[in-house]
């Protein structure tokens, strides 16, 4: 396999190990709506991801960073052209990290609210804007015979890119209420399986059109291979989580999350970004990618850096594995 192939790989795995982490990220801020029914509900819920949260963000950075060194071209449309939205999703996560940190530096019950409603903003938006995003990515943009894109802010907000978005946030806010379930004890734990299983069903019939939209429009075997993956293993984290097998269900629901995201690519490959002015002015791996020689030096370091990197965020979730409850919140006020 040539190396522009192979980075083309290496970044949809980057990808999918973001949403995987950071989807249930951006669910658990979702849910400090709705699910919390008091100040230590919420306080537990923060908990469960304030251990590993800015470590699931590095994913994007290198994800991010990958695309720049390997894909330049690639990186210098896709960031130009979607300039605002991933302007508002930075944003985002630059306030919610923020919030996490400076939420209880105080006792006043304003000053916490506000920064709990931060979360719940900060968690939303970028949930539904990152669906649009790929959404785009895999329909085609206004790309002409200069590698730049042509289009408008409005070009993006076209029905299959909504959908995209509502799949994504449906399908976090899932995994986020199983992540809670799976990490909680008490009444907010009941609660969160409750959740998830009407969650799980939104995502499901939201997904499945989504996933048939795209299979009908751009699909070929192997992305029908991974869409029938992703149906499966959703309706089985559907099943687990009803059953009352959070473990199986946080499982499942990262296998559902993982599978859609690598048929999103396989759809793509071998474009990186397709022009829906002129097929031929599109983004490809070969036309997209830097010179053999740099991709070379980026394989050997992302073969000795990759490994630390895994086991050091594997060690970090085993350290915090315990279940919390409202019990170990010491002062709920501060």
């Amino acid at each position: 396999m040539e190396l522009h192939n192979v980075w083309f790989v290496l970044i949809a795995v980057l990808w999918i190990g973001y949403f995987f982490l950071e989807g249930f990220d951006f669910g658990i801020g979702v849910l400090t709506k709705g699910l919390a029914r008091s100040r230590a509900e919420k306080r537990v819920l923060i908990n469960t991801i304030g251990p590993v949260w800015d470590g699931n963000e590095v994913w994007l950075l290198t994800a991010g960073g990958a695309t720049f060194a390997a894909f330049p071209e690639w990186y210098a449309t896709l960031f130009s052209g979607f300039y605002l939205p991933l302007l508002i999703i930075l944003v985002c996560l630059i306030v919610r990290g923020v919030a996490f940190e400076y939420r209880a530096k105080r006792p006043e019950e304003n000053w916490q609210r506000n920064w709990e409603e931060a979360i719940f903003w900060t968690s939303l938006i970028p949930a539904v804007l990152w669906g649009v995003a790929f959404g785009n990515i895999v329909r085609g943009v206004k790309i002409d015979a200069e590698m730049e894109y042509v289009g408008t802010f409005g070009d993006l907000l076209n029905p299959y890119a909504i959908l995209g978005g509502l799949v994504t946030l449906a399908l976090f806010t899932f995994h986020g209420a199983v992540f809670a379930a799976l990490k909680t004890v008490g009444d907010i734990r009941v609660r969160a399986r409750a959740f998830a299983l009407k969650l799980g069903l939104a995502a499901a019939v939201l997904g499945l059109g989504f996933m048939v939209w795209t299979q009908m429009d751009k699909g070929d075997g192997g992305s029908l291979a991974a869409m029938l993956v992703a149906v499966v293993a959703l309706v089985g984290a559907i099943g687990a989580i009803k059953a009352g097998r959070e473990g199986w269900s946080f499982a499942l629901s990262g296998i559902t999350i993982a599978a859609a995201v690598a048929m999103l690519f396989l759809t793509l490959f071998p474009n990186v970004m397709p022009s829906s002015l002129n097929p031929e002015w599109s983004l490809t791996v070969t036309n997209a990618s830097s010179s053999p020689y740099t991709l070379k030096i980026m394989t050997w370091c992302a073969a000795v850096a990759t490994p630390l990197v895994l086991l050091y965020q594997s060690w970090t979730y085993w350290v915090f594995r315990k279940r919390i409850g409202t019990q170990h919140i010491a002062d709920a006020a501060h």
